[in-house]
């Protein structure tokens, strides 16, 4: 429960960044990307199960990293069963997770031209961009609600589903 909360809190965190003006986006660049996030106050969730999978330092890091982050409205939307299996297996919560992240920068501008595309995550399995009606989609249905918001080790998209990675 206790990681459910933190990746809620750091969810919370990455869309109020993505809410921000855009006067505050230079204040945030200088912010990693956790720190971006945190700063938002809509990714506590997000936050807290990125405490609880240790992730916090990767994400900290040199990167540079895409993250497509859930809202914590996004985190609501999980039945509680599957967040509950998260939060008592640390390598699956780490899976998930990872599921959202990419290496290296990809702005909005280079998302939109890979429609049809798939792009590996750090997780190691791959993640379907479609781009239907002007709107990015993540496998289909997740949705990618703002985009481009800036952290000092790389971008942050904000979606509105959590992203599960396909059974092994």
């Amino acid at each position: 429960m206790r990681k459910i909360l933190v990746l809620l809190a750091l969810s919370a965190i990455m869309v109020a960044v993505v809410i921000a003006p855009t006067a505050g986006a230079s204040k945030q660049a200088n912010k990693d990307i956790v720190g971006t996030a945190v700063a938002a106050g809509q990714f506590k969730t997000l936050a807290s199960l990125l405490t609880s999978a240790g992730l916090v330092k990767t994400l900290q890091g040199k990167g540079p990293f895409t993250v497509f982050a859930p809202t914590d409205a996004a985190f609501a939307k999980v039945p509680k069963a599957t967040l509950a299996k998260l939060g008592k297996n640390k390598a699956l919560l780490k899976s998930v997770l990872l599921y959202h992240v990419v290496k290296g920068n990809v702005p909005a501008s280079k998302v939109v031209t890979l429609d049809g595309k798939s792009v590996k995550t750090v997780n190691g399995a791959a993640v379907k961009i479609s781009v239907r009606g002007g709107k990015v989609y993540l496998n289909g249905s997740t949705l990618v609600t703002k985009t481009d918001i800036k952290a000092s080790n790389g971008t942050i998209h904000v979606i509105n589903k959590v992203l599960l990675p396909p059974a092994n």
